[in-house]
């Protein structure tokens, strides 16, 4: 969020790759003194070279698509640390794979040995930058912040400043020709004719305005403050459509704020999609001859087709068509208000147990989740991905509140938070709470992990029916 942040990133990216190359030319010339197996020098590793830019480059692009350079992250150690953990094990697991497939002879030992120093380093060296953050905070007296406006976004804005970067900002307080019923986290210091004042009484260094529907007044002061030295911010009246990664570019003197912008781009994007098509290409091919007598099972089962196509809605609203083995009775849709109940708050379940619809064999196949596996089709086509928010219906999200929309702001997926949650134990706005938390949170890290506990999730057949 603040530019300070980006400095600590690009030193945490150089330190990075300085230390890792450090660490693999020590562990390599080391290796044959220390304990273990005999090594002859020469024989440590048969490509040097390879080590000392592969392994770098690898820590580098493991680091970056897994969000451990991300801004919000870099004052705080604790913070940082599970991240970068987890980030630091995939890296290793990826070199010992990229090892069995090339250089076998490489010693277990010496990956091992490289592991841990690596991991001690890299905590070492962000302990430096959050100290020197904090005391650089404190020596030269951090920034600064005045919020100009008392209203309830302003009040959020000032409680996620406060919780997130306490360490390097400074709320003064508040600025408002009216004084709120709120109870704000600081001092209200003035009238808006007086922030100028304000600004050079209490050295401000930042300033934010978040003034709820009153344009006049916020032009007037963004006018009033471009003489002075201070940078500012402005938190739009959009905050309380709950933008969840709102960006803003430049149309000639324009600036337009895309609400609808994909959530998952650049590096993220793709990555995510190598991971899609991989997995999905590996569990077809060792499955297809499952596919193909589940596909005999159900035409023998009932009538009926043994794919069942279904219209959802995806990303940003995009209908298409999901795949799925047949576990209802044909012409099961036209039944669908006859099975609807409603929660102790008269809210719809379109999903209940024991839907007299179901098949015998659909609700060992749903049990099993067996009924998902040709949705893998639909992620290869780009439809939908491994993890992401539930694929809904048309007629559910018609009934939809605004919040719930957000949700459709990535692409489905197969499996995802609310699955491994509660999956149809949760009601339909519960599920929707899950699905964003996912959208807020999205991580390639959090991507795998939903996935591994996606396994025990199915194989204990929760809320699968």
């Amino acid at each position: 969020m603040f530019k300070e942040y980006h400095r600590y990133k690009i030193f945490l990216m150089i330190g990075d790759a300085v230390f890792t190359a450090v660490v693999v030319y020590l562990f390599i010339a080391l290796r044959p003194y220390l304990p273990g197996r005999p090594v002859n020098p020469e024989d440590v590793v048969p490509n040097p070279a390879f080590f000392y830019l592969g392994v770098p480059l690898l820590w580098h692009a493991i680091f970056a698509t897994t969000g451990v350079y991300d801004t919000n992250r870099i004052h705080s150690l604790r913070k940082q640390f599970g991240r970068l953990l987890q980030a630091h094990l995939i890296a290793v697991f990826s070199l010992a794979g990229i090892l069995y497939f090339s250089y076998r002879d490489v010693s277990r030992l010496l990956v091992l040995y490289f592991s841990v120093a690596e991991l001690f380093l890299l905590v070492f060296l962000r302990g430096l930058v959050s100290f020197y953050i904090r005391k650089a905070a404190v020596f030269f007296g951090g920034t600064r912040l005045l919020i100009i406006g008392s209203s309830e976004t302003a009040e959020k804005l000032a409680l996620a400043i406060l919780r997130e970067h306490s360490a390097v900002v400074t709320l003064v307080g508040f600025a408002d020709d009216y004084k709120s019923s709120i109870t704000l986290p600081g001092p209200l210091l003035g009238r808006f004719n007086e922030v100028p004042d304000i600004i050079a009484k209490n050295k401000i260094d930042l300033v934010m305005i978040a003034l709820n529907g009153r344009q006049a007044q916020t032009e007037k002061l963004i006018f009033q403050l471009e003489s002075l030295p201070v940078r500012v911010y402005l938190i739009p009246d959009m905050l309380r459509l709950a933008l969840v990664h709102a960006q803003v570019e430049s149309f000639g003197d324009m600036v337009a704020i895309g609400i609808r912008e994909p959530v998952i781009q650049g590096h993220r994007r793709l990555f995510k999609r190598l991971l899609d098509v991989t997995i999905s290409l590996t569990i077809l091919f060792l499955t297809w001859p499952l596919l193909l007598i589940i596909w005999i099972a159900v035409r023998l089962d009932s009538p009926g087709p043994a794919i069942y196509v279904a219209r959802r809605v995806g990303a940003n609203g995009k209908l298409f068509n999901m795949y799925k083995f047949r576990t209802m009775v044909q012409g099961a849709e036209k039944l669908q208000d006859a099975i609807v109940t409603y929660d102790d708050q008269n809210r719809p379940i379109f999903k209940p147990k024991n839907d007299p619809r179901v098949t015998a064999l659909g609700r060992l196949l749903r049990r099993t989740s067996l009924d998902e596996l040709p949705q893998l089709f639909n992620v290869l086509k780009g439809d939908m991905s491994l993890v992401g928010p539930r694929p809904e219906q048309p007629f559910i999200t018609e009934q939809y509140e605004s919040w719930q929309w957000r949700r459709l702001s990535v692409p489905p997926g197969i499996t995802g938070w609310w699955q491994v949650s509660g999956r149809s134990d949760l009601a339909m706005h519960l599920n929707s709470q899950y699905d964003l938390y996912y959208v807020k949170n999205y991580s390639i890290l959090l991507d795998l992990r939903i996935l591994f506990k996606t396994i025990g999730t199915v194989l204990r057949g929760k809320g699968a029916y």
